[in-house]
């Protein structure tokens, strides 16, 4: 069964940073596009940032500038760097992982920003 281990939030002050991880296995097909979603209380979930396995990256408006994305293909991997982080960025971060069969969803990781 495929499972993607996510790890790296946590709480942190406005204008800190933290690195999200998250890790793949059990997939037998090949990963396509990898990304970050986030969800704030009251609000649905929406994409932060994606990349294609080309290395071509989107970001949401938001978080342009301060946001980075990388993946590592040799150990089914992809990063989000959260630098200059704000209290508006709060919320649970969900990884997901693309392949042809379907989409795979990590468990979430809270992501708290406050002073």
């Amino acid at each position: 069964q495929v499972q993607l281990a996510e790890s790296g939030g946590g709480l942190v002050q406005p204008g800190g940073s933290l690195r999200l991880s998250c890790a793949a296995s059990g997939i037998i097909l090949r990963i396509n596009t990898m990304g970050w979603y986030r969800q704030a209380p009251g609000n649905e979930r929406e994409l932060v940032a994606s990349i294609t396995t080309g290395g071509t990256t989107n970001y949401a408006d938001s978080v342009k500038g301060r946001f980075a994305i990388s993946r590592d293909n040799a150990k089914n991997t992809v990063y989000l760097q959260m630098n200059t982080l704000k209290p508006e960025d709060t919320a649970v971060y969900y990884c997901n992982v693309r392949t042809v069969l379907a989409p795979y969803w990590g468990q979430g990781t809270q992501v708290t920003v406050s002073s």
